[in-house]
C-alpha cells in the first residue's frame, strides 16, 4: 500500500505564491508519473501539471509560465510552485502518483487534497 501526504495549501492574495508538496511512502519498486490536478465543487478534476521519471513536464495552458512542477526522487516527493496566483486558481489540489510494484504492475494513488484559495 502507498500513502500520499500533501502539504502547502492555504490562503493567498492575488499575485502571491504557494508551494505544494506531496510525499509518497509505503511499498513499491519505483515511482513513475507524478502530477497535480485540481477540482472545484461540481466540476471535473483537471490536470494542472505532470512530470515523468525522466523529468519531462507537461502543463495545462491556464498555468503555463506561472506554475512549476518538480520532483525529488530521493524523497519520493513532487512539488508544485505556484506563482502569480489568480482567483480562478482557487480549487482543491490533488497529487497523483503512479508507482511500479515489485510485480511490475502500475498502480495509481491520489493525495487527500489541499485547499488553495486566492483572494481578489
Amino acid at each position: 500500500q502507498v500513502q500520499l501526504v500533501e502539504s502547502g495549501g492555504g490562503l493567498v492574495q492575488t499575485g502571491g505564491s504557494l508551494r505544494l508538496s506531496c510525499t509518497a511512502s509505503g511499498t513499491f519498486f519505483s515511482i513513475g508519473l507524478m502530477g497535480w490536478y485540481r477540482q472545484a465543487p461540481g466540476k471535473q478534476r483537471e490536470m494542472v501539471a505532470t512530470i515523468t521519471s525522466a523529468n519531462t513536464t507537461n502543463y495545462s495552458d491556464s498555468v503555463k509560465g506561472r506554475f512549476t512542477i518538480s520532483r525529488d526522487n530521493a524523497k519520493n516527493t513532487v512539488y508544485l510552485q505556484m506563482n502569480s496566483l489568480k482567483p480562478e486558481d482557487t480549487d482543491i489540489y490533488y497529487c497523483k502518483v503512479v508507482v511500479i510494484t515489485a510485480q511490475s504492475t502500475l498502480r495509481t494513488y491520489w493525495g487527500q487534497g489541499a485547499q488553495v484559495t486566492v483572494s481578489s
